[in-house]
C-alpha cells in the first residue's frame, strides 16, 4: 500500500499548505469528506497523514519555543559577567 500512503501524504501536504494560504485551518476536513465519497481507504490514509503532519508541527513549535525560553533565561544580561 505504499502508493496509497504516498498519494495520501502528498495530498495532505498540499491540502495543509492550501488551508494556510486560505486562512482555513479546517480545510482538510472538506477534502477528507470529498475523498470519503470515492474511497474510504484513501480518506483514512489522508486523515492519518494530516494527523501526523499536524502533530509534527506542534512538536516542532514546542521545541522551538522551549529553546527560545531556555536561551532567554540563560543569556547574561548586559553588565553581567557570564
Amino acid at each position: 500500500m505504499a502508493l496509497l500512503e504516498d498519494l495520501a501524504d502528498e495530498l495532505a501536504k498540499e491540502t495543509l499548505e492550501a488551508g494556510e494560504l486560505m486562512g482555513d485551518s479546517e480545510y482538510y476536513r472538506e477534502v477528507a469528506k470529498l475523498l470519503g465519497t470515492s474511497s474510504t481507504t484513501m480518506e483514512e490514509a489522508f486523515l492519518t497523514s494530516i494527523r501526523f503532519r499536524l502533530a509534527a508541527r506542534r512538536g516542532h513549535a514546542f521545541v522551538k519555543q522551549s529553546l527560545a525560553t531556555y536561551k532567554k533565561a540563560n543569556t547574561p544580561k548586559s553588565g553581567e559577567n557570564g
